[in-house]
């Protein structure tokens, strides 16, 4: 999409007199990112092959951005607002949190963004929300909530920070606090209703997420500790419990009988009826490989499966360094 095709209208857009720091500082520092992923990727049929969004420089060619736009990536470009590109690797992309780091393998000469303090911010407060592309792409809103997410990936932010209005182009973008410090990342846009009217709000992942986890992510490529037990199980939560809407091809659940429309009913007999329990009680049976014990219902009958669990990284294609 041409960058003209979607500018932010002007009255979304941040007014420099009413923000107490550099606007234009705070953009440059967020950067374009296109990614290319094969075909045969694990996360292909879902994500798509050719994946475009943001990401905000936080260090000396490190880019900050969200982990579903460079997962599995063969190649990855990053572009500046004044339009020089350079290749990139993605250095890491965190399951737990959804953030991933990019390298650039070739200088970017400009100023990396400083984290802020998401713990501390308030609900209320202003927020910029940027995408590439400078002010024409970004969003002047305030946070809304904050609280926690699950999503059906056998994915939960124990605490995501909700903005609004919501950026049309949020993926990777940078969320700037009243300080003009980074504060999260766009995942997704979300749809509340309010009195009958549609509230759109963004997602977003705080960079306190990151913080204790940088140093592993840039020097490891990935967290310390053993990774959580993953199911390759998506699932859906309605006012009569969980259910599983598909399975991952290949995948644990799938190899261990599990079916699409079979409700959930407890683990390891323990019952649970909400999305965010069902992870909890998941990733605290142990690390990956752990076998997960399920109740589940399929029509009248109920019946017990265990499911092997695995690391989901293991179903991925490991980035190649150009």
């Amino acid at each position: 999409m041409a960058e003209e095709d979607w500018d932010i209208p002007e009255h979304l857009q941040p007014d420099p007199t009413e923000h107490g720091f550099d606007l234009d500082q705070a953009y440059r520092a967020v950067v374009g990112l296109r990614s290319q992923v094969p075909p045969d990727a694990f996360t292909a049929r879902v994500l798509g092959t050719e994946r475009e969004g943001s990401g905000v420089l936080i260090g000396e060619g490190l880019v900050l951005t969200v982990g579903y736009l460079v997962s599995e990536a063969e190649s990855i470009w990053i572009t500046t607002a004044e339009g020089r590109a350079v290749a990139g690797h993605a250095l890491a992309v965190d399951q737990e949190t959804g953030f991933a780091l990019v390298q650039a393998l070739g200088k970017i000469p400009l100023k990396p963004a400083a984290l802020g303090d998401s713990e501390s911010l308030k609900i209320g407060a202003a927020t910029v929300m940027s995408a590439a592309g400078g002010r024409a792409h970004a969003v002047a809103g305030k946070l809304v909530a904050r609280q926690p997410f699950a999503g059906y990936w056998e994915y939960l932010m124990e605490e995501a920070l909700f903005v609004a209005p919501a950026h049309p182009s949020w993926g990777g973008a940078g969320l700037f606090g009243p300080d003009g410090k980074l504060v999260g990342v766009g995942s997704l846009i979300l749809q509340q209703g309010e009195e009958g009217r549609r509230l759109d709000l963004n997602m977003v992942i705080p960079v306190h997420q990151l913080i204790p986890i940088l140093d592993d992510l840039v020097n490891q490529g990935r967290r310390s500790g053993p990774p959580r037990p993953w199911l390759g199980l998506y699932a859906t939560e309605d006012e009569e419990g969980i259910s599983v809407a598909s399975l991952a091809p290949d995948g644990p659940a799938e190899a261990a009988g599990m079916r699409n429309g079979d409700r959930i009913l407890a683990v390891d007999g323990a019952e649970v009826g909400e999305l965010a329990d069902f992870w909890r009680a998941i990733w605290a049976m142990g690390p990956a490989g752990t076998n997960i014990r399920l109740q589940v219902s399929r029509g009248k009958a109920r019946r017990d499966v265990t499911i092997n669990s695995a690391d989901r990284v293991q179903f991925l294609k490991r980035p190649r360094l150009h």
